[in-house]
């Protein structure tokens, strides 16, 4: 059996157990949803949630809460960045910016957003590091994200402390940051108000974002985690006193950047 063969047999067998209900598993482990688990249901095999709760787990990293909003998060990354400016000769912030920078040339070649279908997650994961390698992101602005996700959940009174909540939040900014793909291009179509030869030229724009949700994100969380882990376990107090003192003087504004700076242009690629 050829192994395309055995990878149908497999997704055959997959659906047919998801299409089945199973009725031991008849109610959503969410406290208070009256909704079936999808594996009680002919809609999946998940044994703990209901549809709706298993797509907010995937996109938020969390069943019961969503995900911090931009302008919650932006002081945050403007102190981050901020306090690595002003430190850029700690090792710690160079060996995390150093990693992050290793993370952009070790993600093999740039795939266009559009190219990604039936690729699997780490390799989609690979595939955002390198279009923030191709864009010439700063690895700082990356490790700032996580350092604003760290201060984020230190001062949430109800915070989520499980790891998943944590890379899943980093992972959204950073694919914001990543982006999609831009294409523009010209071409000539007859023109239907001249019963000649005569065509006219037209303007076609492609954008593509890639869905920033599901086991991707797991993956670019737990590789930037890795990468900054040392620069957390030894300055995140000091980053955080740093933030806090600069609220206090109320010096930040809801720019996830200092005046000058940004990720990415935005210009067709």
């Amino acid at each position: 059996m050829t192994e395309w063969s055995q990878r149908q047999k497999r997704k055959d067998e997959v659906k047919a157990r998801a299409e089945l209900p199973d009725h031991m598993y008849g109610y959503c482990r969410v406290m208070g949803c009256r909704n079936p688990a999808r594996a009680g249901t002919s809609d999946g095999l998940d044994m703990r949630f209901c549809r709706s709760h298993a797509d907010h787990h995937q996109r938020h990293g969390s069943v019961y809460k969503g995900s911090y909003t931009a302008k919650h998060l932006n002081p945050y990354r403007q102190a981050a960045l901020a306090w690595l400016l002003g430190n850029a000769e700690d090792p710690w912030a160079k060996n995390a910016i150093q990693r992050v920078q290793g993370l952009y040339d070790g993600a093999g070649p740039h795939v266009e957003a559009f190219r990604l279908r039936g690729l699997s997650p780490q390799d989609r994961a690979n595939a955002a590091w390198a279009r923030l390698r191709k864009h010439e992101v700063e690895p700082i602005l990356v490790v700032a994200v996580w350092l604003a996700v760290e201060m984020a959940l230190r001062d949430d009174p109800e915070a989520i402390t499980k790891a998943e909540y944590r890379r899943v939040q980093a992972a959204k900014v950073v694919h914001r940051m990543v982006s999609g793909s831009h294409k523009r291009w010209e071409r000539d179509v007859p023109d239907p108000n001249w019963s000649g030869l005569r065509s006219k030229t037209v303007v076609e724009e492609m954008h593509v974002y890639p869905r920033s949700r599901g086991r991707v994100l797991r993956h670019i969380g737990e590789a930037l985690e890795q990468a900054v882990e040392l620069l957390v376990d030894h300055r995140i107090e000091a980053i955080h006193s740093f933030k806090c003192d600069r609220g206090k003087q109320g010096r930040y504004d809801d720019r996830p950047y200092p005046k000058g700076w940004t990720a990415r242009p935005r210009q067709s690629s």
